[in-house]
């Protein structure tokens, strides 16, 4: 890895943890906006997403990239994170997948997923249509190619968000196999470095990525493909994320993982046993004026809103 990409990997990390901590202390339209319920029944921030995809943005911006491929992939990262924040604050989680969503629409509601799904689609198309990426990937059926790559990739690390940890490992393992493919994709630091950065809070079940953080991550590993990998590896990445996009319509992750043994290791790991207390942040769970997102006991108040996806 160059100086370069090590800077940008260093960025990424030092803005996530910085903008984390802001967030903490000053949440935006007060803390209670940003809580959810996990699947224990305990009270978790959803601002480790904005924190995490603000930097990721800014590990893109310094990663040893064409300048081309440096605005898609910040292009490609806010989109993602700002119509997954959109679904995170405004969704009511009726209608999940794309049957729930497609089967919303057909009877005349347009649910704030199916606008997320839209979203990050356009913000993708736009990502493949600016980045740079070489000569052999500027064609047509490239860049719909590389929008495919954006926008699935956004979806994929976003269906891995059930469980503490669990999409933030998929991004440094998706991470790590792009590297291998590729010879080193200089994009791949910012996003892998940025999650890793809030791993001790997505594992300790103080916060959770949310929509807006895992779309983010996962449209960056989009870009970083696009952008680094030959049409036929792209293709073989590409028929890997529709394949598990459409099992998941289907099949429950979550009892695949739990099913499997080497999988349910890696998904443990450096998880909180059952029945142990959660060790609280020192960091400030709300501004002077906020509301508290939590409350004794680590129960949400009565304006906290579930989270099914954790």
């Amino acid at each position: 890895m160059g100086s370069r990409n090590v800077r940008s990997a260093l960025i990424a990390a030092a803005v996530a943890r910085t903008a984390y901590r802001l967030l903490r202390g000053r949440p935006p339209a007060g803390a209670a906006t940003w809580t959810r319920t996990n699947h224990r029944g305990e009270s978790v921030t959803l601002l480790a997403g904005p924190a995490v995809a603000a930097g990721a943005m800014a590990g893109a911006l310094a990663a040893g990239t064409s300048r081309r491929d440096r605005l898609a992939a910040v292009l490609a990262a806010a989109g993602a994170a700002a119509f997954g924040g959109y679904d995170d604050l405004a969704g009511d989680r009726r209608s999940t997948g794309f049957r729930g969503h497609l089967g919303a629409l057909s009877h005349g509601e347009l649910t704030t997923g199916a606008a997320k799904l839209a979203g990050i689609g356009a913000t993708g198309l736009a990502a493949a249509l600016v980045a740079d990426g070489g000569s052999r990937r500027v064609g047509p059926t490239d860049r719909v190619i590389n929008a495919a790559l954006v926008a699935g990739s956004a979806n994929l690390i976003n269906l891995f968000d059930l469980r503490p940890g669990r999409a933030i490992k998929a991004t440094a393992l998706a991470g790590g196999l792009l590297v291998a493919a590729s010879g080193g994709a200089a994009s791949v630091g910012a996003p892998v470095a940025a999650a890793a950065a809030l791993l001790p809070e997505d594992l300790g079940e103080r916060a959770m990525l949310g929509d807006a953080g895992a779309n983010a991550l996962g449209a960056l590993l989009g870009v970083a493909a696009a952008t680094s990998l030959r049409r036929r590896d792209r293709l073989a990445v590409l028929s890997v994320i529709v394949g598990l996009t459409a099992a998941s319509e289907f099949v429950s992750f979550t009892e695949v993982i739990e099913r499997t043994g080497s999988l349910r290791w890696l998904d443990m790991l450096g998880r909180r046993p059952a029945g142990q207390p959660r060790s609280e942040s020192a960091e400030p769970e709300a501004d002077r004026n906020g509301t508290a997102g939590q409350q004794p006991g680590g129960q949400a108040d009565e304006t906290t809103r579930l989270a099914p996806v954790r």
